[in-house]
């Protein structure tokens, strides 16, 4: 499936409280790699941010003076994500946003579960992690993936950050062909499959002893969600 890395930027913290979005970044993944097929918009909000959203993202209301407001994109941005998973690091806060914006702008429109299922890798990272801190600086620490240039929070960038994250939540493998694969494929070459023994019959099993398929059983249970190969 289609999947969705989504951020949003805002000028505070409670869409209840009239809150707007004033930035939204998308990267979208297709068969566990990033296609660079991205969508990023800044939106003019009609208010000012709070200080201290302002702070977190650094988004001055003099930049974002000259931008389209959310029902100018509305659109294009449902084109978008229609169909694709979405992956949220906290989602209701996000889909919160994004459903209040929606409403705002057309109550006929619906909210995002119209479009799209929602998997929140907050909730993911807290089964995976318990008691630990799961925020996204602490993830990409955990999962070694490099936010260095993450001085201020964005919405595109951090959206690639999350990509990255997922990827190795769940798996840690981006590319499924080997280099020298990948290489041909992208050359437009066709790819033959690849046998490991041309005498399939000499090769043996080896099975799992019980004490080792209790371990694997653990592990999965332990991911929760983000188990993709449970043992039964």
């Amino acid at each position: 499936m289609r999947k969705i890395v989504l951020d949003t930027e805002t000028t505070g913290l409670e869409h209840s409280l009239g809150h707007r979005i004033i930035e939204i970044g998308c990267v979208e993944l297709v068969g566990r790699k990033l296609t660079g097929n991205n969508y990023h918009q800044y939106i003019q909000p009609d208010r000012e941010s709070d200080e201290g959203a302002l702070e977190v993202h650094g988004i001055t209301s003099e930049f974002l003076q000259d931008k389209p407001r959310f029902a100018d994109i509305v659109q294009d941005f449902l084109n978008y994500i229609r169909g694709a998973e979405l992956i949220i690091h906290n989602a209701p806060f996000d889909v919160g946003f994004l459903d209040s914006e929606l409403c705002r702008a057309d109550a006929q429109l619906g909210d995002i579960s119209t479009y799209c299922n929602v998997i929140d890798t907050l909730v993911m990272a807290r089964k995976m992690r318990p008691g630990q801190k799961n925020n996204l600086d602490a993830l990409c620490k955990h999962f070694d993936v490099n936010n260095t240039q993450r001085e201020l929070h964005g919405a595109l960038l951090d959206a690639e950050i999350l990509a990255e994250v997922y990827l190795r939540m769940t798996g840690g493998q981006v590319h499924l062909l080997l280099d020298s694969e990948q290489e041909a494929s992208d050359a437009g070459e066709v790819i033959e499959p690849r046998c490991l023994s041309k005498n399939r019959e000499s090769l043996s099993v080896v099975r799992a002893t019980q004490s080792e398929l209790e371990a694997h059983q653990a592990i999965i249970d332990n991911l929760g969600e983000a188990g993709l190969w449970p043992s039964s």
